[in-house]
């Protein structure tokens, strides 16, 4: 099992950039797949975007496909989202998770999660 902690969230304009960061509680967080996902108020959780454990496949959701970037840096045992060219419809919470095994984009396949990280974009 892997804590996780999510920072770097806060207020932001249209426009501008946010970069989240994951950090895991333990060295094996290598051998996991880490994703993104996000709740708006009223909304379900969705899918934002999911990296392997090598870091050699990406997923993006659709909309944020071009402007988010996913990352992960084994040696520090962390995990990032790059949020470009922001929008209000971005805001929510933001979690990361982690799985072992193969991309998915349903988070019911993944075994933890962190506490989440308010991200909120104004116009």
């Amino acid at each position: 099992q892997v804590q996780l902690a999510e920072s770097g969230g806060g207020l932001v304009q249209a426009g501008g950039s946010v970069r989240l960061s994951c950090a895991a509680s333990e060295r094996t967080f290598s051998n996991y797949v880490m994703g993104w996902f996000r709740q708006a108020p009223g909304k379900e959780r969705e899918f934002v975007a999911a990296i392997n454990w090598r870091g050699s496949d990406t997923r993006y959701t659709d909309s944020v496909k071009g402007r988010f970037t996913i990352s992960r840096d084994n040696a520090k045992n962390t995990g990032y989202l790059l949020m470009n060219s922001l929008k209000p419809e971005d805001t929510a919470v933001y979690y990361c998770a982690a799985k072992k095994g193969v991309i998915y984009y349903s988070g019911t396949y993944y075994t933890d999660w962190g506490q989440g990280t308010q991200v909120t974009v104004s116009s």
